[in-house]
């Protein structure tokens, strides 16, 4: 299943983190009109309820071209300079579900990769704890860091630098 899918750089894989599922049969897209049996299961910001969409017409940016939508909202990211890899993010990346709201981490000018929510014990078993507890952005991140829980009411979402591979993450609370 997952050769199958398109490549999105800023999610490399939304299969493992549920942003993508697998139905036992199949349906019909709501874009592109074609069968699939891959479907989105994250968030999508648009006035139409949309379901069942491929992953195609979301790499293809036909979906949000389609009903005038962002699979992640664009006030809720870092800045980076450049206004394509914004588009490329809201308008041709899946997103992922958050418990408030979902937030993209960016570094050297780049979004990152997201991989996935993680606790942290996981950060821990990993060696990733002092690492990240480096780029915590503010001072409540820092107080609340190790009550952080794969998916607890204090859930961690892991981002990966494209470009010097640095991770960091966003916490977010039920």
């Amino acid at each position: 299943m997952k050769s199958n899918l398109p490549r999105f750089k800023y999610h490399p894989d939304p299969i493992a983190t549920g942003s993508f599922r697998e139905l036992d049969g199949p349906v019909i897209c709501p874009c592109c009109k074609k069968e699939t049996s891959i479907i989105y299961a994250g968030p999508f910001y648009s006035i139409n309820n949309v379901e069942n969409l491929c992953p195609y017409c979301i790499a293809s940016g036909a979906a949000a071209e389609k009903f005038s939508g962002e699979f992640q909202d664009s006030e809720s990211v870092d800045e980076v300079s450049d206004p394509a890899k914004l588009e490329e993010l809201t308008q041709r990346t899946p997103g992922y579900c958050g418990w408030q709201q979902e937030y993209w981490r960016a570094h050297c000018d780049d979004y990152c990769a997201y991989l996935g929510t993680v606790g942290y014990a996981e950060l821990e078993e990993l060696g990733l704890a002092d690492e990240i507890r480096e780029t915590l952005p503010n001072d409540w991140y820092s107080e609340i860091f190790t009550d952080v829980t794969k998916d607890g009411s204090i859930a961690g979402y892991l981002f990966q630098c494209l470009h010097c591979g640095k991770r960091l993450l966003h916490i977010d609370c039920d």
